[in-house]
């Protein structure tokens, strides 16, 4: 009985630790905390002073998050780590590879394609670029890089 108790136990503890909450930014530029069970609220209570004070959310409504991607003129790409970057060398696994496979994939060149975000280590790797105005998500998994969301 002690043991069906504690696996019980210990599988209550891991869904609670499994969650994730989620900071996305408004419009107007207000941090907003999507929590794991499809609540949220407001971080920043005020609306900067340097953006309008128009609002296009309405109170109780979550935002929208749209698949283009509305890039600042002065982005800059993230800086990724050298260490990880050479040792995918070998496997062909680098991020020049991978801008190439987002650039065959969506017709257009490696240019392009931009990196918005990743999160990376040295088995896997998960990506978020902008190819054509569209964001799309890509991993690798090893040296194999495909699709987010595709199995083969």
């Amino acid at each position: 009985m002690k043991t069906y108790f504690f696996i019980f136990l210990f599988f209550i503890s891991c869904i609670g630790f499994a969650q994730n909450n989620y900071i996305v930014k408004t419009e107007d530029g207000r941090r907003v905390l999507l929590k794991a069970d499809y609540t949220w609220e407001y971080i920043d209570l005020e609306v900067p002073a340097e953006k309008s004070t128009d609002s296009t959310i309405v109170a109780g409504t979550l935002p929208t998050i749209s698949k283009t991607c509305n890039l600042a003129p002065d982005f800059v790409e993230p800086k990724l780590n050298s260490k990880i970057q050479s040792q995918l060398k070998k496997g062909r696994a680098t991020m020049k590879h991978v801008k190439k496979k987002v650039a065959k994939d969506y017709n257009c060149t490696e240019a392009e394609v931009i990196l918005i975000s990743y999160k990376e280590q040295k088995e896997s790797g998960a990506y978020i670029f902008c190819a054509n105005g569209v964001k799309v998500a890509y991993k690798r998994m090893g040296t194999s890089i495909m699709k987010k969301g595709k199995l083969f």
